[in-house]
């Protein structure tokens, strides 16, 4: 018999069987992805809650955010009818499963919740994952923990709708950055083709994710592009910029729009690594790095209390800039 392409992994199968049989039992299942969800945490998420309540299940879904609100770039995403604020969120679930969360710190609001619920299974593939569940499906080889929610959903015995697709398709390619980061593996073509076979438009979802942004995102990229500052002899080349509340206020433009800044100065050949604080409305300094590879950014933001990727990672300060990069470039 020819093996299943999405049987792979080091998740053991009796983790995956186990997972299985807690949500068979559970009479409701909550689920939660990280704040500030990127397609990949929201994806996932939105992807198993459908077949789930396809398949007559009770299901909550929601992230840890007072100010609840799907990114702008997400709205396009089926399933949002799942979600439900966090103050409508079970106190103490039977059965909670989290999505694209390396710790539970970064549930948010959610993380109480998750402390106090009797099975607490983490869907991910962070290599920092702190294993903070009962039952841990950590896989840090998969392209993207969207990989991890369809083999659930296929040990489940359920189907993969177009609409179901789509969220897993939307996941798959943000974090792969449409399949040109070094997490893109063969199974993850494999898995896009899975996904594209059921119907969906591939060139709706990149125009959704990638090709429409307000006019206020480009005045504010021009302040930003405005004030990068290069370092060449910092870690195999620096290159970092800000993005404060004030330019944002002065165009009218929404923190979650901010996300695409860093593939933009990525792409400065004279810096393997690249680094954006972008304020937030509490006025806390979000920090995105990206590494070509000479720099392990999972470490260096580690060492700074947050996590990611060795490519891909990121931190929250509540220093000023200068003082944030200053510790930065001491761990560099």
């Amino acid at each position: 018999m020819t093996p299943d392409p999405r049987d792979v992994g080091p998740v053991p199968v009796g983790d995956w069987d186990r997972a299985v049989g807690l949500i068979s039992s559970a009479d409701e299942i909550a689920l939660a992805c990280h704040i500030s969800p990127d397609g990949d945490a929201l994806g996932s998420m939105l992807a198993l809650g459908m077949a789930l309540r396809a398949a007559g299940r009770r299901v909550t879904a929601s992230f840890g955010e007072r100010r609840f609100r799907v990114p702008r770039l997400l709205r396009f995403l089926p399933g949002q009818e799942l979600l439900s604020e966090p103050d409508a969120y079970p106190a103490a679930p039977e059965l909670m499963i989290t999505f694209d969360a390396p710790t539970v710190e970064r549930l948010g609001v959610l993380a109480g919740n998750a402390a106090r619920a009797r099975e607490l299974v983490v869907l991910d593939h962070h290599p920092s994952n702190t294993g903070f569940g009962t039952l841990n499906l950590v896989d840090p080889g998969a392209a993207a923990t969207v990989a991890l929610a369809e083999e659930l959903i296929h040990r489940l015995g359920l189907p993969v709708d177009k609409a179901i697709a789509t969220c897993l398709y939307a996941g798959l390619v943000t974090d792969t950055g449409s399949f040109r980061h070094s997490s893109t593996t063969p199974e993850a073509h494999l898995m896009a083709a899975r996904l594209v076979a059921t119907g969906l438009n591939p060139e709706e979802i990149a125009r959704e994710l990638w090709d429409r942004s307000p006019f206020g995102y480009l005045r504010v990229l021009g302040a930003v592009l405005d004030r990068v500052v290069l370092e060449p002899e910092v870690g195999g080349g620096l290159v970092w910029t800000s993005v404060t509340r004030a330019d944002r206020a002065a165009y009218g433009l929404p923190y979650d729009e901010l996300e695409g800044i860093i593939d933009v100065i990525r792409r400065t050949e004279e810096a393997d690594m690249a680094v954006v604080l972008k304020e937030d409305d509490d006025g806390a300094w979000q920090v995105s790095t990206r590494s070509k590879g000479a720099v392990d950014v999972a470490r260096v933001c580690a060492a700074l209390g947050g996590g990611g990727h060795t490519k891909a990672a990121g931190f929250t300060s509540h220093l000023p800039v200068e003082q944030t990069m200053a510790s930065l470039r001491a761990l560099l």
